[in-house]
């Protein structure tokens, strides 16, 4: 037994001597373009050295169509376990990853503590997930369906609005077990268009921070300039304020991600209208918030903080950008990666080690290809990688349109939250 045990630990060893490294996967979660086949996950080779890189080697799924597969967790948890949404469905699907060929579903949900239509799904350090929910539930399956979802949804089509009651915060388990929840509506202020998008707990201080997005993009009502802050020990809503407009007058609108910087205290929340804001002094009455950036265009997406580096997708300029962030009031920009006129960036998700970036348009413009981006951590400088690309083929990354997936799909599909293996 004891050789046995010697003998393992030897090969182990060696193994990392040779400088070997686990298989690396990306988990894309999509669905049919025409939204008549299963809306599926898939799996794709993400390690470089392999000779099926970029090569697509099982895909799972759910039984259900059109249900606009949207955000997942933005990391793989450490547990192999993903939680993805379909937000027209207001359903959730976790997905056991642990056997990354051999993809399953562990179980899903609809509607919880009231509310409806679940968007970001954040892991909490007591185990458990912090999760948006975007609209007060509705008599109906689901909570009566969803408008055309989609901040972005104009390149889909027109969409229908259905004006809605505010959502709140969960805390739940992954299975969808509810532990506590609270809710964004305010009548200290007197919006009631308010639908929570994104959420950014920060437990040493006993506080969350949430914005304000509406994901049915024709309700005009609801601009989405607020931030609120929570108590995170009890989901109780402390107060809601409102970004101050820019130069241009919009920037404000359309809070999406808040993401903590460096120093563990200071947070950047961009804007869906291309505004970057510095937010500062969360745990006391008075929040100070300050426009710090805006990148060109409009309908900026989702962004990534690694590092002293702030990443965002900028769909008019065809690129990612990357900011230095060092200095978090004067941020500058240290490179960009340019991804072809045909394409929108929308969707980002970095790997654990901080080196590879994944992006797609999220379903958002006419191609719909996937790329793989290289970051120096150090410099900040981004590149293409170039051998992320279908066999033969002549442009960057892999296409989207004119797969046959292995659960027997052939079609174009739209493709949005995706992330690497650990």
């Amino acid at each position: 037994m004891l050789r046995s045990a010697l003998l393992t630990a030897l090969l182990l060893w060696c193994g990392a001597c040779r400088g070997q490294s686990p298989p690396s996967y990306l988990f894309l979660w999509a669905g049919d373009a025409e939204r008549k086949a299963s809306d599926f996950l898939a799996v794709i080779d993400a390690s470089p050295g392999s000779t099926r890189y970029g090569a697509i080697v099982a895909s799972i799924p759910t039984g259900t169509a059109g249900s606009h597969p949207h955000h997942t967790e933005p990391e793989m948890p450490a547990s192999g376990h993903l939680l993805a949404n379909g937000f027209n469905a207001g359903r959730t699907w976790l997905f056991d990853l642990t056997e990354p060929v051999r993809p399953q579903i562990l179980t899903a949900f609809d509607e919880r503590a009231g509310f409806s239509h679940p968007h970001t799904f954040i892991r909490l350090a007591n185990g458990n997930v912090l999760a948006t929910f975007q609209y007060l539930s509705t008599p109906g399956p689901s909570g009566g369906g969803a408008a055309e979802a989609g901040h972005g949804a104009v390149h889909h089509g027109a969409s229908t609005s259905v004006e809605r009651s505010t959502g709140g915060l969960v805390e739940m388990d992954e299975r969808g077990t509810v532990l506590r929840s609270g809710s964004a509506s305010d009548a200290a202020i007197g919006n009631k268009w308010i639908y929570p998008y994104s959420v950014l707990p920060l437990p040493a201080i006993d506080r969350a921070v949430s914005t304000t997005t509406d994901m049915d993009e024709a309700n005009e009502k609801a601009t989405a300039e607020w931030l609120q802050f929570w108590r995170l020990s009890d989901l109780t809503l402390l107060r809601s304020i409102a970004l101050e407009p820019g130069p241009l007058g919009d920037e404000h609108q359309y809070t999406g991600e808040p993401l903590l910087l460096a120093d563990g205290k200071s947070i950047y929340v961009h804007t869906f209208n291309c505004g970057l804001y510095l937010l500062r002094d969360v745990e006391s009455l008075e929040p100070q918030t300050r426009l710090v950036h805006t990148f060109e265009g409009e309908d900026c997406g989702v962004p990534i903080r690694t590092g002293h580096f702030w990443l965002q997708t900028v769909p008019d300029a065809h690129a990612v950008v990357v900011l230095d962030i060092r200095d978090p009031e004067h941020p500058r920009e240290v490179s960009r990666v340019f991804v072809g006129d045909d394409e929108w960036p929308h969707w980002i998700a970095i790997d654990p080690a901080g080196r590879r970036v994944v992006l797609n348009s999220g379903g958002y413009s006419e191609s719909n290809r996937l790329f793989v981006l290289e970051l120096d951590p150090v410099t900040g400088r981004l590149t293409m990688d170039r051998r992320f690309r279908d066999p033969g083929g002549s442009r960057d990354g892999i296409n989207m349109d004119d797969k046959t997936w292995p659960h027997g799909f052939s079609g174009k599909v739209l493709p949005h939250g995706t992330v690497f293996s650990r």
